[in-house]
């Protein structure tokens, strides 16, 4: 028999967070302030650093100083672009059964753990996306911003000089208008990097993400061989709400978007399911 103390059950988290970064930690700073507003308050973060300098390590050390929750730097040697190996060992990393992935740009409203819990399911994942914000607003937005939740506030956006349309209803949407749109939308709901969870379980049946592949659809192709394992997906991209901080994108490369691009045409044809090039390298022969 396992016997579990009142101070392990108090420490137990409702889940993990999965945070994606690589050399930005003035964005990650803001990220992580918005996980600080959290609703939903026992959870871990876990960063998954793709090979950042130090500047990225002082932040993390400085954070973990000042937040309520307990972050874990998960890093390895900058040798090109290896998001996918570092969110497998991330996700070993975790200590939840449940996980949400995100990106360190990508910072979450007050509500947006929360709405994961609320709407997790076994047999399913969730779907959710993000509402992009110009460079100029990303720059402005400070802790207060993000504890005040300004930044997710539409007058505030359109002060500091967002353009009005339909796609601020992601951030404005809720009730039974977010429900209605999280039907109505024809976005696919597939696993996106920046906003997504799944039961770890499952993550580990399919063995994580296919280490083969850098930038350009990594994320959907683990979505797609948890859909052959008979996993659904929920659309929550109107509910669970986080705004996406502007920034260059100079790792992104043709070949690289080639050679995703064949490796997800075969997962599809070929309803693959564990990936031999995931977690446990040996799990497929």
């Amino acid at each position: 028999m396992i016997k579990i103390t009142i101070f392990e059950l108090m420490r137990a988290f409702n889940l993990s967070v999965i945070i994606s970064t690589y050399n930005h930690p003035i964005w990650l700073e803001k990220v992580l302030w918005g996980y600080e507003c959290q609703s939903l308050k026992k959870f871990e973060i876990i960063i998954a650093d793709d090979g950042s300098s130090i500047e990225t390590k002082q932040l993390i050390d400085k954070m973990q100083m000042v937040v309520s929750y307990p972050i874990k730097h998960v890093w390895h040697e900058d040798i090109g672009f290896r998001k996918t190996v570092i969110l497998n060992k991330a996700t070993l990393a975790s200590k939840s059964d449940y996980l949400v992935y995100t990106d360190g740009d990508c910072v979450p409203r007050k509500d947006f753990l929360q709405t994961h819990i609320n709407h997790r399911q076994k047999g399913y994942f969730l779907s959710g996306g993000y509402f992009k914000l110009p460079m100029g607003i990303s720059q402005v937005i400070t802790k207060y911003d993000i504890e005040q939740q300004h930044c997710f506030d539409a007058a505030w956006l359109i002060d500091k000089g967002l353009k009005k349309s339909f796609k601020i209803n992601k951030i404005t949407a809720s009730g039974l208008k977010s429900k209605l749109l999280n039907k109505l939308t024809p976005t696919t709901a597939t696993w996106n990097g920046h906003n997504a969870s799944g039961w770890k379980a499952d993550i580990i049946n399919v063995n994580g993400y296919d280490e083969r592949m850098q930038y350009g659809g990594e994320d959907r192709e683990l979505g797609e061989r948890l859909f052959n394992m008979g996993i659904k997906a929920k659309q929550i991209r109107y509910s669970a709400i986080c705004i996406h901080l502007d920034h260059e994108r100079g790792y992104v490369k043709p070949e690289m978007m080639k050679k995703n691009n064949k490796i997800r045409k075969v997962t599809k044809s070929n309803k693959v399911i564990k990936t031999p090039y995931g977690i446990k390298k040996d799990s497929v022969k």
